[in-house]
């Protein structure tokens, strides 16, 4: 169990920090550029969570509790990737949380199912609409981002075989998520014209 006795150290006031494993580097470095940029979706995924909760939500509770489920156990995931992005391949300990198959499996049936009620789409959808699938939206680009990150930290480094497909799906789950949140709630899709 991780515990945290104290907040600051000082030792990053000079633009380094530690890996999980010890190893010091610097705090722009490909791989903590990767996962500050996963924990940064994961505030943004709290954020949607904050905006379904408030009272003016047009989503019922029947659809807002199992989606504030999904978003909880789509954060504790982003916490495992985050984790085995910290942490060097070789110095992984057993135990670890990583990502396993079943997750990305379950993102991909969530993503059928909440893509089953949905109409085809017949243009880009433009983001925005109530708070929570704005946030939905950001959520998916900030997904994107992290991907590419960590893309680019794969290029240069070993990371987790199932990073890059669990981000890949996951900005899929977003988009879905925020068109199945705008039917629910009852509010219009706002196409690209072109």
């Amino acid at each position: 169990m991780v515990r945290l006795t104290k907040i600051y150290t000082r030792t990053g006031d000079g633009g380094d920090t530690r890996l999980v494993g010890g190893q010091q580097v610097p705090k722009d470095s490909l791989r903590i550029e990767a996962y500050g940029t996963v924990d940064e979706l994961n505030t943004v995924l709290g954020l949607v969570r904050a905006a379904l909760a408030e009272r003016e939500t047009t989503l019922g509770a029947e659809d807002r509790e199992p989606l504030l489920r999904w978003i909880h156990g789509v954060q504790q995931c982003l916490f495992n990737l985050g984790s085995d992005l910290a942490t060097l391949v070789e110095d992984r300990w057993e135990g670890q949380p990583l990502i396993q198959p079943e997750d990305i499996t379950a993102l991909e049936e969530t993503i059928d199912r909440w893509n089953a009620s949905l109409e085809p789409l017949k243009s880009f959808v433009l983001p925005g609409g109530s708070l929570a699938v704005a946030h939905l939206h950001q959520a998916r680009t900030v997904c994107r981002r992290a991907e590419r990150r960590v893309l680019t930290l794969a290029h240069a480094e070993p990371v987790g075989e199932l990073v890059v497909p669990y981000l890949n799906r996951l900005s899929d789950a977003l988009f879905v998520a925020s068109r199945w949140v705008a039917l629910r709630a009852g509010e219009a899709e706002v196409l690209w014209e072109y």
